[in-house]
């Protein structure tokens, strides 16, 4: 993995304003956001900012990613369901930290973008589905953790039947005109949620998209 002045800066400028657990740090040096950034935009790569992708997506900003990694509480996690792949940023960076990373896109050409990514930066232990995300991912369920890289109103039952026990889903849900980052917890059969902060992503929506 490449580790320039610039990615080393930025992680510098994450940390300080919320402060990183080692492995999240070290999992920021390890993946280059430059990769997973649209050509017009390569310029602003290592800005703290979210950044237009095709299809009217968007990457998110590198602090919001470092919040969701470290809320997932993933020391010694095995296995991540991402809801969302988008760029992959986000899965690449589960995938320096816990052995098998599980993503869905709707949206085809993101997804296509995003395995190419993958392949280039050499990160087998990722595993790709084009799908409705919201449908989970039962062959290889339970998940240890599930996270969502989209708002969602409400997170549907089959997720929390795909969680382990024990397990944690983080996800951005709609509440009072506000995005919150919500982190459900499943004990004994049942789910527990806190809320952590406002954020801002894109929706959830129904269906693929060719």
């Amino acid at each position: 993995m490449v580790k320039s002045f610039h990615l080393d800066r930025m992680v510098e400028e994450i940390d300080k304003v919320f402060p990183l657990e080692s492995y999240v740090k070290q999992a920021f040096l390890e993946v280059d956001r430059e990769h997973f950034v649209a050509g017009g935009f390569k310029h602003l790569a290592y800005k703290l900012d979210a950044l237009p992708m095709q299809a009217e997506q968007w990457i998110s900003s590198p602090l919001t990613v470092a919040k969701m990694t470290q809320h997932l509480e993933l020391k010694g996690v095995d296995s991540v369901l991402e809801i969302g792949c988008g760029s992959g940023y986000q899965a690449a960076i589960l995938s320096r930290i816990v052995r098998r990373v599980f993503t869905i896109e709707r949206i085809e050409p993101l997804l296509r973008e995003a395995k190419e990514r993958f392949r280039t930066l050499e990160l087998s232990n990722i595993f790709t589905r084009y799908d409705d995300g919201q449908r989970g991912w039962k062959e290889y369920a339970p998940y240890e953790r599930i996270i969502f890289s989209a708002t969602a109103d409400k997170v549907p039952d089959i997720l929390f039947e795909q969680l382990a026990e024990g397990g944690i889903l983080i996800a951005p849900v709609n509440q009072d005109g506000l995005q919150i980052i919500t982190r459900y917890y499943k004990q004994h059969g049942r789910i527990t949620s806190e809320t952590i902060e406002p954020c801002l992503f894109v929706p959830v929506l129904d269906g693929t998209k060719r």
